[in-house]
């Protein structure tokens, strides 16, 4: 992945790997000019919030990155810490510069499993240039000219939804877009449910004297429940640190018609990530195996070829959620083999998410009526109330004041 590998690519190829596997640009005609006409490296920022655990579906990303790489791009990973806080606090101010650190971790991690060198990243986390008065100013300006519901309606499908929701969820898309100045790049690359963000950005910042930026978009990959995978859904997705018990025990529950491709996350998932980073790892075409009890493995270096199996049940769904269990395991053991050898990140993950503390009941005193055998009459003890009101009674007999 590095510039001299670039360096063997014509500028024609270069646009191709940059393009593979999208599911829609916008304004493509500047990424042609940079590329084809220009000829330097396209400058993409690419950015998460620092939320939930990193979890599985962050390999599509990964994968595009390493073609950005591997086309001669520049890329900065935007660690998304005021984002994160923005977002209905989904991660609690005292915690996102410790969660943020999590995901260097991990995405760090991740990017080595799928054999991209990571000397050719660049890491910036969002507070550090975002509480500056440049920023600032700059997100008043932007603030002035986007409306009220142009910034709802821009994080309808990233921001949490809620009645009377904070106003922190209209400040995050615009932040969103300002990044895109502020890191200085060529294009913004993200989910397609960051579209309408995307969208907003390339039509308010021209408003406030700033270019208009490219935007590149992976689709989203489904959820193992059949809906899109979320951090915030335990079912819906296999952490980054799930031992292999875990991740075959989720597996076997994921959601897979017979015979029916569409919405089938098992597939999405080789055709978005295990095929890819096979092809990474080896330089060559991806393969995606499946062992049988019975006969010679089943063998995919296209999707095509396995969604025509799997419409014509060869590939049956137990047998596709055999081969993703295998092969996502061994892409796992390399990023758990290094958490496990390192003190630091262990320690950091305690810190970002500190297990919830167990909340004890308070123990209810038995209060012994005069009826229990042994008890004496004169140590029973009032309760406080009723002790008050006779401090009070003693005291005005004392002072010569009566209640009134």
């Amino acid at each position: 992945m590095s510039p001299t590998m670039a360096e063997h690519l014509s500028r024609e190829e270069r646009l191709e790997l940059i393009h593979q596997n999208l599911q829609e640009v916008l304004k493509p005609d500047i990424i042609e000019r940079i590329v084809l006409k220009e000829d330097r490296p396209l400058k993409i920022y690419w950015g998460t919030a620092t939320t939930g655990r990193p979890h599985c579906a962050y390999f599509v990303p990964m994968v595009k990155l390493a073609h950005f790489l591997r086309a001669g791009c520049k890329i900065k990973i935007l660690l998304a810490d005021i984002h994160a806080f923005l977002d209905a606090l989904k991660a609690p101010i005292e915690l996102v510069k410790e969660r943020a650190n999590y995901y260097r971790f991990v995405i760090t991690s991740l990017l080595k499993a799928i054999n991209v060198p990571i000397d050719q990243l660049e890491f910036v986390m969002g507070s550090d240039y975002q509480t500056s008065s440049n920023y600032t100013m700059d997100l008043f300006k932007l603030s002035s000219v986007v409306t009220e519901h142009d910034a709802k309606k821009a994080g309808a499908e990233v921001v949490k939804q809620m009645d009377n929701a904070p106003l922190s969820g209209l400040i995050y898309p615009l932040m969103q877009a300002l990044d895109e100045q502020y890191l200085d790049v060529d294009a913004q690359f993200g989910g397609v449910d960051q579209r309408k963000i995307f969208t907003m950005a390339a039509e308010q910042l021209p408003r406030i004297n700033y270019k208009e930026r490219a935007h590149l978009m992976n689709p989203m990959v489904p959820g193992l429940a059949g809906g899109k995978m979320s951090a915030s859904d335990p079912d819906s997705k296999i952490d980054i640190l799930d031992k292999p018990e875990a991740v075959k025990k989720k597996l076997k529950k994921a959601y897979a018609v017979p015979r029916e491709v569409t919405g089938n996350g098992l597939i999405s998932f080789v055709e978005y990530v295990l095929l890819p980073v096979s092809a990474l790892k080896t330089g060559g075409k991806g393969k995606f195996l499946v062992e049988r009890r019975e006969g010679e493995p089943l063998v995919y270096d296209s999707i095509e070829t396995l969604k025509e199996d799997y419409t014509a049940d060869t590939l049956t769904p137990q047998l596709l959620k055999s081969g993703v269990t295998d092969a996502l395991n061994a892409l796992l053991e390399p990023i758990q083999a290094e958490f496990k050898a390192s003190k630091e990140w262990q320690e950091v993950e305690q810190k970002a998410y500190p297990p919830p503390e167990v909340k004890k009941k308070p123990k209810k005193e038995k209060k012994l009526g005069d009826r229990f055998p042994g008890v004496i009459r004169d140590q029973v003890q009032p309760d406080d109330k009723v002790q008050e009101e006779q401090d009070k009674h003693e005291d005005n007999l004392v002072t010569g004041h009566s209640k009134p």
